[in-house]
């Protein structure tokens, strides 16, 4: 009876589990057979579906259910077996050397043989003593070197694209005048550079860079060039295909969402660790990778334990198998060992590249438990929780002993240069302190910004000839069909119909500008097919500039010409061909959130012409870049000549003039086209100051188009910076152009206080400016929070109207503020009350923001026709592009 009671039970959850099939697919089918196992190594156990927890408990003491259970086993055992990886190309390099070299079960060919094609106008085949080198491993491979004194590359023609190891060897030694230790190089393919301005580290072992490369080219060149008068040399070369599923397109993001598009990424290797087992060689490694050991690395050794486990591991389809790491990497761990209530950590660091991003590989294996779903930890990355209160069992089915690996894409590390690891204990109740950790694989992401420099085979350029006459050729027999044809038609419109006026003719047409499959909107005399380049903003050519152009004007974008870091990312001062001073915006390679930024702004700036905005100068769209670049403001932002900078202080007419001239820019967009332009980022950071001090809104960004005329907001996300935005829009979501009057309220009051909008070291009531200052006013009291250095420089009725103007800046709700033309001309009559001393000293305070002077509203009147003589700021389709340019000098992303 109890055995039919069991196999009933069974039968009863088979049923509720193909009902659940129905609803959840295939996934429930499978969580049954992987319960059903675990009942059969474990005994009686509660069978959980995917989405209820159905509370049968298994008899497995039937035979009939002992060889139900047999069979699924062995099919399942059928469905996780794992097929060698044969790599389609293994080319092994013993550099230097006449001779082949046998490595373990490796056989690394010389640099003379005829399936490797060197070429190099002149090269040294270098050797050194075998004492030196004795005790290093491989070290057969390290007591020749091949030495270039001029550019020089090793080609090799690939039979299948896809991702490959690149590793390249370098060991040191002395070879009649030339001291390797002194090398300076560069090493690059055709797509990316890997090494740049690069000398050995003072060490005296061999050192190997290794390179994960998505190939796509049917040969790969590898480039040695010498900077300066140094030599450039290399030991020896492995190019090996590996699994293209070794690298997925998506890895968890710390701090939010995915990242997108790993499997073209090249990473270069940083760390490869065995944590708590031996070093592992590349004999022991199915792709001949080396595992060292993580002793050196290790801080926290008092907290855990090393364990090795004798089974077998379980690898199962869809989950890590011996490509992704060896047996002896899943079999070996670290174990947390610390007491109840104790929040101690496993901890280990590293020494990183704070500027770039990295690919963080954690190996994981449940070698400790006794049974499933016991072991909880959580895991951090820096100050980052990456993973919390993980669960082995869950990511393995509950299939003690399965490897699988879990992905995390650190966007930038500690200033510092420290990367921590750590394994701690998991918060959940009635949960034993434990975590452990196999291996870790650390990835740099963004290997090199620099140029690369490709020494082609003569082969290579051979074929090549043909192709380049015949492109030439046809290109020119192109060009030739095209005129013939545009000549025809012309006459024969011109037979058909009459001449047009000149004055009725359209002055240009929009056509579509294609930018990395985005469709943009430019004027038709700026669009072209082809890539011209031009400093200035002249009508006749393209914005698009050469991404050489821009590598020369900023020394290959070095690190010592950045002027800022935002959101988008890195700012650099360079200077073009003509000596003309250009900002040069470019933006972060490592994510894909900037894209809609950058399109926004060569849509909305491609359209605006004013003196109060930043022209933009021109755009690089090649190789996958976002680069946008701008006239430099020789000052920079507002916010560094009001606090934080060491600028001397800015005079109350001074602060004025920059308010006003900000205002009109403002003011343009509201009001310059058939629909208004939000900027939706106001901010004392997005005005810059040229070398006049006159001020220019910047940072389109974020901008949107606003509503329609049947319409009194746009419904949209919330996006700005803390302390600007404003509360109904942050409230309702809804946005209108007042909500960049309620930010430009808050930077009137930056420029009269000179303090941050949020400075959380102050008390509560003083955190943020906004509040602070409006009590302040209400009480009229403005003058007691007035920035020291230019108190008793303000006439007290312009101070009254300033105030006053502020304050209907950040009414509560939007009807309740005035338009950014009335701010505009209140800021004109406050500049007048400074100006005009006693002789108006006795005008009263305006009950409405905008009853204005009419010389105040005259001059405001003129701002649209000063922005261009020549034009009318409903001529559109006219405006060349003068634009707003995101965070020049800012440091804070948006």
């Amino acid at each position: 009876m109890p055995a039919a009671k069991g196999f009933c039970s069974i039968l009863d959850c088979c049923i509720l589990e193909k009902i659940l099939t129905i609803s959840y697919g295939f996934l429930a089918q499978i969580k049954f057979v992987v319960n059903a196992l675990l009942c059969a190594i474990h005994g009686p156990l509660i069978i959980f579906s995917p989405k209820f927890s159905l509370g049968l408990v298994m008899d497995t003491n039937s035979k009939e259910i002992k060889l139900i259970l047999s069979l699924i086993g062995i099919i399942w055992n059928l469905g996780t077996c794992n097929a060698k990886f044969t790599p389609a190309d293994n080319y092994l390099v013993n550099c230097g050397s006449t001779i082949d070299a046998t490595i373990g079960q490796r056989l690394f060919a010389a640099d003379n043989s005829q399936s490797i094609v060197l070429t190099s106008p002149q090269s040294i085949a270098a050797r050194t003593t075998l004492n030196s080198v004795l005790g290093f491993d491989n070290a057969e491979l390290y007591q020749t070197a091949r030495i270039f004194t001029a550019p020089s590359s090793y080609s090799f023609n690939m039979k299948s694209n896809g991702r490959h190891f690149v590793r390249l060897h370098f060991f040191p030694f002395v070879y009649q005048s030339y001291d390797l230790a002194n090398s300076k190089f560069k090493v690059s393919t055709e797509d990316v550079v890997l090494l740049d301005n690069f000398t050995l580290p003072s060490v005296s072992s061999p050192v190997v860079m290794e390179y994960s490369l998505n190939i796509t080219r049917d040969m790969l060149i590898l480039t040695f060039v010498p900077e300066g008068n140094s030599t450039s040399f290399v030991n020896a070369i492995e190019v090996v295909s590996v699994p293209d599923n070794l690298i997925t397109d998506s890895a968890q993001r710390l701090g939010v969402g995915q990242y997108l598009g790993l499997a073209a990424q090249p990473f270069q290797t940083s760390y490869r660790i065995n944590v708590g087992g031996p070093k592992v060689t590349a004999e022991n490694d199915t792709l001949a990778r080396t595992w060292f050991t993580d002793q050196s690395f290790f801080s926290t050794p008092t907290v855990a334990k090393e364990v090795t486990y004798p089974g077998k591991l379980n690898y199962q389809n869809g989950s890590a198998s011996q490509d992704a790491a060896p047996d002896s990497v899943y079999n070996t761990a670290r174990q947390l060992v610390v007491q109840r209530n104790s929040s101690s950590n496993m901890t280990w660091q590293f020494k990183v590249d704070s500027n770039s991003s990295y690919l963080i590989r954690f190996h994981f294996c449940d070698i400790v438990s006794k049974s499933a779903f016991l072991l909880y930890f959580d895991v951090y990355v820096d100050s980052w929780s990456a993973a919390k209160d993980l669960d082995l069992s869950t990511r393995g089915f509950g299939i003690l002993a399965m490897p699988f690996y879990m992905d995390i894409v650190l966007p930038s590390s500690d200033p510092s240069g420290n990367l921590t690891v750590s394994i701690g204990p998991s918060s959940l109740p009635n949960t034993t302190p434990d975590g452990i950790l196999n291996g870790l694989e650390i990835m740099k992401m963004n290997i090199s910004s620099g140029s690369v420099y490709v020494v082609k085979p003569p082969s290579a350029a051979k074929k090549q000839l043909p192709i380049i006459l015949g492109a030439v050729l046809g290109g020119i027999g192109a060009v030739i069909i095209v005129l013939v044809l545009c000549l025809f038609v012309r006459r024969k419109k011109k037979m058909k119909k009459p001449q047009t006026p000149l004055t009725s003719r359209p002055s240009s047409s929009w056509t579509p500008l294609s930018l990395n499959a985005l469709s943009f909107l430019s004027t038709g005399t700026r669009t072209t097919s082809r890539t011209t380049y031009t400093s200035g903003t002249n009508s006749d050519t393209s914005y698009r500039i050469p991404f050489v152009v821009l590598q020369e004007a900023t020394n290959h974008f070095d690190e010592q010409m950045v002027i800022g870091v935002g959101g988008f990312g890195k700012v650099y001062k360079a200077v073009l061909q003509d000596s003309t001073k250009v900002a040069v915006k470019r933006g972060n390679q490592k994510s894909h959130q900037g894209i809609r930024e950058f399109r926004t702004e060569i849509e909305l700036l491609s359209g605006l012409r004013h003196r109060h905005l930043v022209s933009l100068i021109g755009y690089c769209d090649e190789h996958n870049e976002m680069i946008l670049v701008y006239e430099y403001m020789e000052k920079g932002t507002l916010k560094s000549h009001l606090y934080g900078g060491d600028h001397p202080p800015l005079s109350w007419k001074k602060r004025l003039e920059i308010c006003i001239g900000a205002a009109r820019g403002l003011h343009y967009l509201h009001t310059g086209f058939a629909k208004s332009i939000i900027h939706r980022d106001v901010k004392s950071a997005n005005i810059l100051l040229d070398e006049n001090l006159m001020a220019k809104v910047s940072d389109f960004g974020l901008s949107k188009t606003g509503p329609e005329f049947d319409q009194t907001h746009v419904s949209t996300a919330v996006k700005g910076s803390f302390g600007y935005l404003d509360p109904e829009y942050y409230r309702r979501q809804k946005l209108t152009d007042k909500s960049d009057v309620y930010s430009f309220g808050v930077v009137l009051l930056e420029v009269i206080c000179a303090r941050p909008v949020i400075d959380p070291t102050l008390p509560r009531d003083m955190i943020n400016l906004a509040e602070w200052a409006v009590k302040w006013q209400k009480r009229g009291e403005l003058d007691q929070i007035v920035d020291k250095r230019i108190v008793g420089t303000i006439r007290p009725e312009s101070l009254r109207k300033y105030g006053e103007t502020v304050e209907k800046c950040l009414a509560e709700y939007g009807v309740e503020r005035p338009t950014m033309g009335d701010v505009l001309w209140n800021l004109e009559f406050v500049l007048q009350l400074q100006e005009a001393g006693p002789d108006m000293s006795n005008i009263d305070s305006m009950n409405q923001i905008s009853d204005l002077p009419s010389n105040a509203k005259r001059i405001s009147s003129l701002e649209i026709s000063t922005a261009d003589e020549s034009r009318t700021a409903m001529d559109y389709s006219e405006m060349s592009t003068s634009n707003a340019f995101s965070q020049l000098i800012n440091t804070e992303g948006r």
